[in-house]
This record gives C-alpha cells, structure tokens and sequence, in this order.
C-alpha cells in the first residue's frame, strides 16, 4: 500500500510542478511585439501625395483631408512606438487617399468629357449652319 500512495505523491507534485512551470512561463511572456510599420507609413504617405497631385484639393476635399489626417494620427502613434494604432491609421489613410484619387481622377474625367461633348454640339451646329 505504501507504494500507491507513494505514486500517487509522486503524480501529484509532478502535476503540480507541472502546473506551476506553467504558470511561470505565461507571467514572464511578454505581449508580442509589433514591428513598426515603416513600410506601410511610407505607402500610406506615398498614396496621400498621389491624391493631392490627382487633384483632391479640387475634386474631393473631404476624402483627402480624412486622409491626411489619419497619417497625421498615425505619424504621431509611430512617435509614441503604438505600432499597432499607427499601422491600422496608416492603412485607414492610404484607403481615404485612393478613394480621394480615383474621385478626382474621376471628376476631372467627367469634366473633359463634357467639354469634348459641348465641342461636339458646336462643331455640329456650325456643319448644321454651313450645310444650309
């Protein structure tokens, strides 16, 4: 009987042990650490410079400024090492910037368009007026 019990002592304080080393090793381990997104901040930046030379001054402020502002948020997360806020800002602001490019890509589009038409009418008009 003695060396039952002496088994069971000895299965239990290896469990214990066991649990205990456990323990240890998840107090000590650190919280992973986020790289920082460098290269998603200079994407991010590349993407705002493109819409404002797209013309998002003129053709879609409000997604531009979104834009710009969110890089500035995320150029003052890098600043304080919140790697993880700078990265999710910075990809929120290269989104707003393509969406200011293409909307000013688009609207300076639309307004070629309409002057190509408006040229139209009135070449159409003048073959109209000579034909007579």
């Amino acid at each position: 009987m003695k060396k039952i019990n002496c088994f069971k002592s000895f299965q239990m304080s290896s469990i214990g042990t066991a649990v205990a080393v456990a323990i240890f090793m998840a107090g000590c381990a650190s919280a992973p650490s986020v790289p920082a997104p460098t290269e998603q901040m200079a994407v991010s930046r590349a993407a705002v410079n493109n819409a404002s030379s797209a013309g998002g001054n003129e053709f879609a402020p409000l997604q531009l400024k979104s834009a710009m502002e969110k890089m500035d948020a995320a150029e003052r997360a890098m600043g304080e090492k919140n790697y993880a806020r700078a990265k999710l800002l910075a990809e929120e602001a290269l989104v707003d910037a393509k969406l200011a490019e293409m909307t000013a890509r688009s609207a300076k589009a639309k307004k070629a368009s309409d002057a190509l038409q408006e040229d139209n009418r009135v070449l159409r008009k003048e073959l109209d007026r000579k034909a007579q």
